[in-house]
């Protein structure tokens, strides 16, 4: 008989509904796959959670790592309105007095009336130099390069001049007013202060750079014999001021050496007035910082407390009740907080020295009391208790940094080469007339960056043609963009390049110019040296003023700023607990101890995957196999009920026996 396309049909059977449950035992290990591979996703969504509440308490922990967080100053002035004030952690608590005089300003000048913005003023080049007036001369501010700016025969106009200026960006700035009678072009120095009044001094395409026309209108020299076509409208002048009885002048109304480490911004002047200048220790600041420590501590301790926590009452089990990982990390948290540290001076050697101490639920709780008490005794350094500090005898020797593999200790130092600078001397006396085209260039490299200056003409003294060379130096666009400097100075004539950098590396070459041979002859060009010594007798690596220490000492970063070879006293260091827990961490992360969990989970996770594969094939197999089945017994009883149907119909034909 033909094969039958419906199940059931021939027997009568629900085929579809009995395959179905016998399948649905069958899928029972496939279900179990799906609890235990739920279990390894909530096991590693958990570890995940784990790894990223333990970075970001390193985070936090790092933030107190920095001796500065825990020394901080508060500056605060009795009269806000003639000064504000900010302080530095290098700043001494105290007060000071403060009577601000006048302000620094920076000199303006104006030109006479043009009729219109758009008349023709003339074209060339104007040069800027900054520097002092006084007694009749001009010296040059050697920190200032001087600068040319072209003026073009197209850009000509007062209004094109102001535009060309403010684009070159030279130190000053130019604006038009109109008084009603014209309009005037003024020229401002950017920078206030005696020392960066203006010289400028023209070009002129007319042929004639003095006189009252062309762009020559625009020449300003104070100085005795000067031509000065422009006229001043504010004078440059210094900010003067008493501190503590002590008069001061600076160029700026923003100074920041006058008290070391405090930042002052003189607002107005009143003579006569003084108020009251407080430093005090930011006792509020370091507050917050322990504060801050506590509460992520504790918020690192509610995860794992959450993740592996066994609630009794109920008898349910975190995802990561009785885990070894997480029982270490919790052991190493606590054993470091817990354990005493060797300080470096700070008196201090404990948390529960400030007042954070662990609760029953693992918890800490800092007492404010306690830590007010320490902040304000003088004796007490919480500095050395959280960071990594080390503490000099030798005022020019100061702690940089250090590694953790910085063994706690008290370290000896010992100098043998203090670092130098490079440098290029003079061999005779420098030619002080320096003629165009004649002398007046020169061809340098400063620690291997090339630049070429072109010196202005004129008749100098040996410190301003030292003054003039330094400005070139400093301006030149190479240079300042490589972030290097030199200082020019001179003896009995005699000039001398130095860099503002220390070490090896530092080096001044005068590698050629027209007036090489002039101004230097053959020049001595020394190269710097790096500092170098010993720390507890390792021979230590130095680097410019820099020593980095050996052996015992690795990581030690010390800086030589100043003095002389031989014993340099000694560095008490000591890495507090921000390192301390912060190196429980790195093993923990960094060692992988927590990835290696997390891949064997994903390693288990994966086989699972496979194991499913793998059943899935088998259970469609089982599926054929059993519809196979009952296909054939369907088949078998569809025939049998027609042979019985057959059979029946035959024998009601038959006659009837009576």
């Amino acid at each position: 008989m033909p094969a039958l396309t419906s199940p059931g049909i021939g027997s009568g059977l629900d085929v579809n509904g009995i395959v179905k449950q016998l399948m649905a035992l069958e899928n029972r290990p496939l279900a179990a796959l799906d609890v235990k591979e739920a279990k390894q996703q909530t096991r590693l969504t958990a570890f995940g959670t784990l790894k990223g509440a333990l970075s970001s308490f390193q985070g936090s922990v790092a933030a107190l790592s920095n001796p500065a967080k825990f020394n901080g100053v508060t500056a605060g002035i009795t009269d806000a309105t003639l000064a504000s004030v900010s302080a530095t952690s290098s700043a001494v608590t105290g007060s000071h007095s403060l009577e601000v005089q006048t302000l620094a300003q920076a000199q303006k000048l104006k030109s006479a009336n043009f009729a219109t913005t758009s008349e023709n003023v003339g074209s060339g080049t104007l040069t800027i130099q900054f520097g002092t007036y006084s007694g009749g001369s001009f010296t040059l501010n050697s920190d200032k390069a001087a600068q040319s700016i072209t003026i073009a025969l197209g850009n000509s106009s007062l209004a094109g001049i102001r535009d060309a200026i403010n684009q070159a960006d030279a130190g000053v700035t130019a604006s038009i007013v109109n008084d009603g009678s014209g309009n005037r072009l003024v020229i401002a120095s950017k920078d206030t202060g005696l020392s960066n009044a203006l010289k400028i001094t023209a070009i002129d395409n007319d042929g004639n750079n003095n006189d009252n026309a062309g762009l020559s209108q625009l020449v300003y020299d104070a100085s005795t014999g000067g031509t000065s076509n422009l006229s001043e409208t504010v004078t440059a002048s210094n900010a003067n001021f008493i501190i503590d009885g002590i008069a001061i002048s600076k160029s700026s109304n923003k100074v920041t050496d006058a008290l070391e480490g405090v930042t002052i911004d003189l607002l107005k002047a009143s003579p006569g007035t003084t108020t009251t200048l407080n430093l005090a220790r930011d006792t509020a600041g370091i507050q917050g910082a322990v504060n801050s420590f506590v509460k992520a501590f504790n918020d690192l301790n509610k995860t794992i407390v959450d993740l592996s926590k066994y609630d009794a009452a109920t008898k349910q089990a975190s995802i990561l009740t009785g885990d070894s990982t997480v029982r270490s990390l919790q052991t190493s948290l606590r054993n470091e907080i817990s354990n005493p540290l060797t300080t470096a001076g700070g008196g201090l050697s404990l948390l529960s020295d400030i007042g954070i101490s662990f609760q029953a639920d693992g918890t800490l709780k800092l007492d404010q009391t306690k830590l007010t008490k320490v902040l304000v005794d003088p004796t007490k350094d919480i500095s050395t208790l959280f960071a990594s500090v080390g503490k000099t005898t030798d005022s020019q020797v100061s702690f940089v940094s250090a590694t953790s593999d910085t063994l706690n200790g008290k370290y000896s130092l010992d100098i043998t080469q203090m670092a130098t600078q490079g440098s290029a001397l003079g061999g005779a006396a420098a030619a002080l007339t320096i003629n165009s085209g004649s002398n007046d260039t020169l061809d340098l490299s400063i620690h291997g960056v090339s630049t070429s200056i072109s010196i202005a003409a004129g008749t100098y003294t040996a410190s301003s043609l030292a003054a003039e060379i330094q400005s070139k130096i400093n301006g030149s666009s190479a240079i300042a963009l490589a972030g290097l400097k030199v200082s020019v100075t001179e003896s009995a004539g005699v000039l001398k390049i130095a860099s503002n950098q220390y070490g090896a590396a530092s080096t001044v070459s005068i590698t050629g110019g027209n007036g090489k041979a002039s101004l230097f002859g053959t020049p001595v060009e020394t190269a710097g040296l790096d500092v170098a010594g010993s720390i507890n007798g390792i021979t230590a690596t130095g680097s410019g003023q820099t020593l980095t220490g050996q052996g015992s000492s690795n990581g030690l970063v010390l800086k030589i700023n100043g003095g002389s070879t031989g014993s340099r006293g000694d560095i008490d260091f000591a890495h507090g607990f921000a390192a301390k827990l912060d190196k429980v961490i790195d093993r923990m992360l960094d060692t992988h101890l927590i990835d290696s969990r997390i891949d064997g989970i994903n390693s288990t996770i994966k086989d699972i995957g496979s194991q499913r594969e793998v059943l899935s094939r088998r259970l469609v197999d089982v599926e054929k196999r059993i519809r196979t089945q009952f296909s054939a017994l369907d088949s078998m009883v569809a025939s049998m009920t027609q042979t019985s149907n057959f059979l029946q119909q035959q024998l009601s034909k038959l006659p009837t026996i009576r």
